[in-house]
């Protein structure tokens, strides 16, 4: 047993919701030994982090390659670029966080208090990286290390570190300021919340919550879950790409990692999803990436060939994208995967018309005033409607403003002579052709969708269709030529919903209350990229819930901010 891994996961931590470990050094020995100390103790806490740092991408660690952790870390080790990587294993409880880069700006991206924390002696350290080390420690926090050298003997207690044999602990002489970062937030016990919506949003933050020992309450006017935007057939899990990795391109590679994690978890391969990958047509003629992109960023979308391959047959003769990571997925499969949580509990036909406090709790009241339920927490996943249940409590102008989009996805079943016409992965760039899911009816190609402003008179569904078409034979000539007869009217058939989307196209996640025991949430305007953004915002807003390590360096969560100026 790796005797580092003892100290950084110590006695008292047994029965706490949440620990939290900071490693200065990513070691693979050190990360098996704590798994290892973590499962074989009936009273460790119910969520480890890990928040692991390395100067660049680490190789697969050879030593895990035959443990059960091994495997789920191997179905993960792909894209590290430099940033911060989530990595989700053990079913959701043991979080490792890797942190590629230069140690001191990647210690000032976190927003935890470490309750231990292994430092490297052998680093280049300096009282400008130990300050930033202990702004990720509470008073208490314990320090494991191997050896010290003589300037950190100096610097340690310099930067409010107490050293003892074999240790140190942070306890400086001065007081600990409250921290004046307006994202921070004190960690909230686990206990009871209620959830407002049963979408995509709502259903990943009820099973992340869930994880760490809430007891969470779904509602959703409709009778069955996914009832929304959520209920798409099925739907692409595919990366943003930009020339400049802009902030959405990186949160939809951070939401890809996470989503894929929960697929291979809950989901059916091959029938509720399927590891595709996508080509991505890039009709503007810009590849639309980076021009330096490494290996680790090829990993995940690399530039596919512009030869005469017959796989691209009777596509565009335009620059193409091949997404390795992407994948179809059923969204409401997922949703009723989380659903099914021993956690949480789902209530349909149940609308919530008003929100008030009493006391430490919130009230849940329907159209009559009568108590539907009542928790300590609330969070909003009900898309364009939760406007509504804050404009009562004074808080309607917190948020961004909203507009919901109607979109129609055409659909048919395969004939034998589409072989030739149709791809055999998903393609995207105008729209999207999913050539082949499993249905009760047989094999389904999903085409589309459109993209419709809620507010204008609505389009008919023969137009839907016609739009659907146009798109496909700009995107995929021969498939569009194939499938032509089933668009036509009387014949094409098709799902329609209406997405949330934000001026800025991202999504809005966090506390609508100031304070930094907030207990009124939110998680909506996933847009087009539900399946992308979803599992990162449940994260997300569970770690803040929590005072938890971030999925996402701070400067990018932010941009997530629900509070934020649109």
């Amino acid at each position: 047993m790796n005797e580092s891994a003892r100290t950084l996961l110590p006695p008292q931590a047994a029965g706490l919701p949440a620990w939290r470990v900071l490693d200065t050094r990513f070691d693979a020995a050190r990360l098996l030994a704590l798994w290892q100390l973590w499962r074989d103790d009936a009273q460790a806490p119910r969520v480890l982090h890990v928040v692991a740092f390395c100067a660049s991408a680490p190789d697969r660690p050879p030593q895990l390659a035959t443990s059960a952790l091994g495997e789920e870390l191997g179905q993960q080790w792909s894209g590290l670029l430099p940033g911060m990587h989530r990595l989700s294993l053990a079913q959701g409880r043991l979080q490792l966080t890797l942190c590629i880069g230069e140690l001191q700006p990647l210690l000032r991206e976190q927003q935890f208090e470490a309750d231990t924390v292994f430092l490297d002696g052998s680093l280049p350290w300096n009282r400008y990286s130990l300050k930033a080390l202990a702004r990720c420690c509470r008073r208490g926090t314990q320090l494991a290390f191997g050896t010290l050298t003589q300037d950190l003997h100096k610097l340690l207690p310099e930067s409010g570190f107490v050293l003892e044999p074999g240790h140190a602990r942070y306890d400086p002489p001065w007081e600990l300021k409250t921290s004046r970062e307006t994202l921070r937030t004190e960690a909230a016990q686990p206990g009871t919340c209620v959830v407002i919506g049963a979408g995509l949003s709502g259903a990943s933050v009820a099973a992340a919550l869930a994880r760490r020992g809430w007891r969470v309450e779904v509602l959703d006017a409709a009778p069955e879950p996914a009832a929304g935007a959520s209920g798409l057939p099925a739907g692409l899990l595919v990366p943003h790409v930009s020339s400049d990795d802009s902030p959405r391109s990186r949160l939809t590679r951070a939401g890809l990692r996470l989503m894929r994690s929960e697929a291979q978890r809950l989901l059916q391969a091959g029938q509720d999803w399927a590891a595709s990958g996508v080509l991505e047509q890039r009709l503007d003629g810009n590849p639309g990436l980076p021009a330096h992109w490494p290996v680790e960023g090829q990993q995940i979308t690399r530039l596919a060939s512009t030869g005469t391959e017959s796989w691209r047959t009777g596509m565009a003769a335009v620059p193409a994208l091949w997404h390795e990571q992407a994948a179809w997925i059923k969204p409401a499969r997922l949703v009723r995967a989380w659903l099914k949580h021993s956690g949480v509990s789902f209530r349909g036909n149940t609308k919530v018309e008003r929100l008030q406090r009493a006391g430490a709790s919130w009230q849940l009241l329907d159209r009559e005033g009568r108590l539907l339920t009542s928790a300590s927490h609330v969070v909003l996943a009900n898309a364009a409607d939760a406007p509504r249940l804050l404009a009562p409590l004074g808080l309607d102008d917190a948020l961004p403003d909203l507009q919901e989009m109607r979109g129609v996805m055409s659909s048919g079943l395969r004939q034998p002579d589409d072989e030739s016409a149709l791809p055999s992965f998903p393609v995207n760039g105008l729209g999207s052709l999913i050539p082949a899911v499993p249905t009760e009816d047989g094999l389904t190609w999903y085409a589309g969708a459109t993209y419709e402003d809620a507010t204008q008179p609505p389009a008919t569904a023969s137009e839907h269709h016609h739009t659907n078409l146009d798109k496909l034979r700009t995107l995929l000539p021969a498939a569009a030529q194939a499938l032509a007869p089933f668009f036509a009217p009387g014949v094409a058939r098709g799902w329609g919903g209406t997405r949330c989307v934000s001026a800025d196209r991202l999504p809005l996640v966090g506390p609508l209350e100031d304070g930094l025991q907030p207990t009124l949430w939110i998680s909506a305007a996933m847009g087009s990229r539900g399946l992308s953004f979803a599992m990162l915002c449940a994260e997300l807003l569970a770690a803040r819930l929590g005072a938890e390590p971030w999925p996402v360096e701070a400067s990018l969560a932010r941009a997530l901010h629900a509070r934020r100026v649109s």
